[in-house]
């Protein structure tokens, strides 16, 4: 343990124990309103910092209770606990700290398997609002942010698409809402899709009948073996921009959609928006390994539009 505690008795007795294993955001900062709500104190541990290899990206989170309990990683697993049990002396002090691990860290006995090093800000948390308000934004499919100060350990909420990092004197981390996944078809190969999107927790939308709630957030999969029901699906995705969007069929089949396309008007760099035929490798012929060609795709787009 890198510290003794100072601080409260009932902390002292604490022992650092996941409630339950989690990475998504949106799950990590519920815990945390949840904890508040309930009259327990809770700290946010971000990793702010990172040197040479890391597990996690820039702003990864955890959240811990004052009974011990904590979900969330910001690392492989390897430091979480350690970090656990600096935020429960956090909670005791009320006041906020930066700790280290690995690469240019003072805790030789904590070693990072990637062989990097992470800088974390343990931040004790005092209102429940700026998390509730970036809940809500993600709620209402907008992006949000978290701006946290360490020289005032002050935590606001950014009503803006934020990225993630130091900017002045603060802290940013940014939030996307989740992924849907509009699948258009009724073929076996439109089931498979759904069931393994759903299964690795992806939100599922009709995409029948039109209007549809298309946004930059959407990724449009089109497995239905006709054009012309296509058509009114690309039509509403024209102007929404969302950052997948993919369709069944050949080389043939997508020459005949261009085709259709531009007698509506489209131009050639929008029909290029379009990955056809669909998935991340070519010619799956069967519905599962089909479905897992663009699952995979979807998330490589995913991972892509984070970092633009």
């Amino acid at each position: 343990m890198p510290h003794s505690f100072s601080g409260l008795a009932d902390l002292r007795q604490c022992t650092p124990q996941p409630a339950f294993l989690t990475d998504d955001s949106s799950e990590i900062l519920r815990f945390a309103v949840e904890a508040l709500m309930s009259g327990q104190a809770a700290a946010l541990v971000t990793l702010v910092a990172i040197r040479g290899g890391a597990a996690r990206s820039l702003g990864a989170q955890m959240v811990v209770r004052e009974d011990g309990q904590y979900c969330g990683f910001v690392s492989g697993g390897c430091v979480e606990s350690a970090a656990a049990f600096e935020a429960l002396e956090v909670m005791a002090s009320g006041r906020d700290r930066e700790v280290c691990y690995g690469e240019g860290s003072p805790w030789f006995d904590i070693v990072l398997p990637c062989g990097g090093g992470i800088t974390l800000t343990i931040h004790k948390l005092r209102s429940a609002l700026p998390l509730l308000a970036v809940l809500n934004r993600l709620e209402q499919r907008q992006p949000a942010g978290l701006r946290y100060v360490p020289r005032t350990q002050r935590l606001s909420c950014l009503s803006a698409l934020t990225r993630t990092g130091w900017y002045h004197d603060g802290f940013e981390m940014g939030f996307q809402p989740d992924v849907q996944l509009m699948i258009l078809g009724r073929s076996l190969e439109a089931q498979a899709t759904a069931e393994l999107a759903a299964a690795a927790g992806y939100d599922i939308v009709a995409s029948e009948p039109l209007p549809v709630p298309i946004d930059a957030d959407t990724a449009v999969i089109l497995l239905c073996h006709d054009l012309d029901r296509e058509l009114p699906v690309l039509q509403a995705a024209r102007d929404a921009h969302p950052f997948y969007v993919g369709a069944l069929g050949s080389q043939r089949t997508h020459a005949l959609r261009r085709q259709k396309l531009r007698d509506l008007g489209w131009r050639d760099e929008e029909i290029a928006r379009i990955k056809a035929p669909i998935g991340i490798f070519p010619k799956a012929r069967d519905a599962r390994t089909l479905a897992l060609s663009i699952l995979a795709d979807v998330a490589a787009a995913r991972l892509h539009q984070g970092e633009e």
